[in-house]
């Protein structure tokens, strides 16, 4: 089965889904900000981890802790790197240097074992879920559990990282969505070559090698180096993407894993993009609702916040307006990107309203900066390179490569499911200009990994309810947990869930089939 590509087509380039953790706190994704107060510096290793086959692992692992090179990075924090295999099959041709980060269990004597983690993306790392565990994590994970973060393969602090571009403003802030003429329609697409063809040659020797199977077969690298004969998982958002891939090609290995926010794993590359969009558009219609409810809203425009919404988006098309010194005006596509920024939680509804009425003002700064948050701009003006990863390694797990023509004729099916969220008349061009893939996302089945915790928010719009449910369903022994909340992500919303969450890694409590929190 092909995988999904997790985009969301509002513009001629898609847009990325990005992790988000349901109710966790402000944790730092900025890899450069990222600072030892102490002085210290993450640890070295030369010596790489021999390779893993895809064959389930069994029986004890011997583990060199040494390999990590352990270095205290916060009090109970240390990190270090693990060299892997660019290729598992051809441990001759390179390798990456994974920067690994460990929480240390509070309670040492009694700690079950190792719980890695991983935030979603994919192109984020995870390092910082582990640096900054007190603020994700609940009090019983914390005291029984290391938690052991990374930054995957072409990710964050992890060498080499994936990176093709310096400006994202270039790619997704002038595009037209709905281009006039032939002109502008080929902008689009040029611009989608421009961007392909740069992250093929700044990453040359590795790009193929970055896809979810092999940072599967990482992590079962890291818990053999840990020296433990299982170990237990946390994903969020593509993370339970993540962990479905390696509980299926290492059941032997699974101890507990918990898949937080999962998309439909076995939906093809068309249909997996349809749910998303879809999950968008019934964010977009709840917030909208709620606000022409709410008379203290600033978007409530006499309570039509939907006839107002639509008339600004048609304005913006015609006329884009001003936003800040030296940046882009805010066009019909820009605005949208904000838009899908705002819709990960209704925490972040406030905002969207207040920027919505700015621009009916003609003001585009509260717009431009939700699209800043969704693409990870900093405060100096420089961009991260988690876009460049995500595209990348979601290209590398999908096997279709469709042409111009082909992603063209899809434009009107997005249309129909999301004719808020996506109305661009093209297609998104997401793979088109990258290299086929040498390894496609295995499909997923978690058979004889043993039951295994799924949860879904009923208002989640990057990976909806339906899409989880078929994660669950096609697990051999997936237990769903279904939290009411409009945001992306469900552990932390209430005490039912983290109760379940608890109970199950901790002492192995398997829920039932179904639990409602």
């Amino acid at each position: 089965m092909g995988t999904r590509r997790k985009t969301l087509t509002v513009l001629g380039v898609a847009v990325t889904l990005l992790a988000a953790c349901g109710s966790s706190s402000d944790v730092s994704t900025a890899r450069a900000d990222r600072l030892d107060p102490a002085g210290a510096t993450p640890g070295s290793s030369t010596k790489p981890v021999e390779p893993t086959d895809d064959s389930p692992s069994s029986g004890s692992a011997p583990g060199d802790e040494d390999l990590f090179g352990w270095e205290e990075f916060l009090p109970g924090v240390e990190t270090g790197l693990l060299e892997v295999p660019i290729d598992y099959e051809d441990p001759d041709a390179g390798s990456f240097e994974l920067f690994v980060a460990r929480r240390l269990a509070d309670d040492q004597a009694n700690k079950i074992g190792s719980l890695l983690i991983n935030p979603g993306g994919p192109g984020f790392g995870g390092s910082d879920f582990a640096i900054y565990a007190e603020q994700i994590y609940g009090a019983e994970l914390l005291e029984r559990f290391d938690i052991v973060g990374w930054d995957p393969r072409g990710t964050g602090l992890s060498e080499p990282a994936i990176d093709c571009v310096d400006d994202y403003d270039r790619y997704y802030a002038g595009i037209d969505i709905t281009p006039d003429d032939d002109a502008e329609r080929q902008q689009i697409i040029d611009l989608a070559e421009e961007f392909a063809t740069a992250c093929v040659a700044q990453n040359e020797g590795y790009l193929t090698s970055v896809g979810t199977n092999n940072t599967a077969r990482d992590m079962d690298s890291i818990r053999q180096a840990l020296g433990e004969e299982k170990v237990s998982y946390f994903g969020f958002s593509y993370g339970s993407e993540l962990g479905a891939a390696w509980a299926t090609l290492f059941p032997d290995t699974v101890r507990a894993a918990v898949l937080d926010g999962a998309a439909d794993p076995n939906a093809d590359g068309l249909e997996g993009s349809l749910q998303q969009v879809a999950g968008f558009e019934d964010s977009l219609e709840t917030y909208l609702a709620d606000c022409s409810a709410d008379s203290s809203c600033p978007f409530h425009n006499g309570g039509d916040a939907e006839d107002a919404f639509d008339a600004l988006m048609l304005k913006l098309d015609e006329s884009p307006i001003p936003s800040e010194p030296d940046r882009p005006d805010v066009t019909r596509g820009l605005a949208l990107q904000g838009v899908v920024q705002a819709m990960y939680s209704d925490a972040l509804w406030p905002q969207l309203s207040q920027a919505l009425a700015d621009a009916q003002k003609g003001e585009g700064g509260g717009l431009l900066a939700l699209y800043d948050a969704y693409f990870q701009r900093r405060a100096d003006g420089t961009w991260g390179n988690e876009l460049e990863a995500f595209q990348t390694i979601s290209c590398m797990d999908d096997p279709e490569r469709l042409t111009v023509e082909e992603e063209d004729a899809t434009a009107p099916q997005f249309t129909e499911v999301a004719p808020r969220m996506a109305p661009g008349s093209t297609g998104s061009y997401f793979c088109t200009f990258y290299p086929p893939t040498n390894d496609p996302r295995i499909e997923i089945t978690g058979a004889d990994a043993g039951p295994i915790v799924v949860i879904g928010t009923t208002g989640d719009a990057a990976t909806p309810l339906s899409s989880t449910r078929a994660m669950a369903d096609a697990l051999e022994e997936g237990r769903l947990v279904v939290v009411t909340a409009d945001q992306h992500t469900g552990y932390g919303v209430n005490d039912c869930v983290d109760t379940v969450v608890h109970e199950y890694l901790v002492d192995l409590v398997d829920p039932p089939e179904e639990t409602q929190c």
